[in-house]
């Protein structure tokens, strides 16, 4: 298993719109991705996180992870413009 922790950062003024879109995409995501076990965004609590977005991301494995990112492009396409700089990453393998 590999579990990926993405943070998005919302460009001010656009977090109600990204959140409208979130909720059409992530469905998607989680019905056309087979190996995706879990995709879930949260949004970040406190003044200074108020543009912020949390993915919690588990995939099956390796091959996985990499037809999200392969389709990430088409997915992502009208929220990409909402979004200041890039998504930051990290990969994360459980402990037990």
């Amino acid at each position: 298993m590999l579990t990926i922790i993405a943070t998005l950062y919302v460009k001010e003024g656009k977090m109600d719109e990204v959140v409208e879109l979130l909720k059409e995409i992530v469905p998607k995501i989680r019905e056309s991705e087979p190996g995706c076990i879990a995709y879930i965004p949260h949004l970040v609590k406190g003044k200074k996180n108020k543009n912020k977005i949390v993915f919690y991301e588990k995939y099956k494995d390796e091959n996985a992870f990499k037809e999200h990112m392969a389709n990430l492009p088409k997915n992502f396409e009208k929220l990409f413009p909402l979004l200041e700089g890039k998504i930051e990453s990290i990969t994360c393998s459980e402990i037990a």
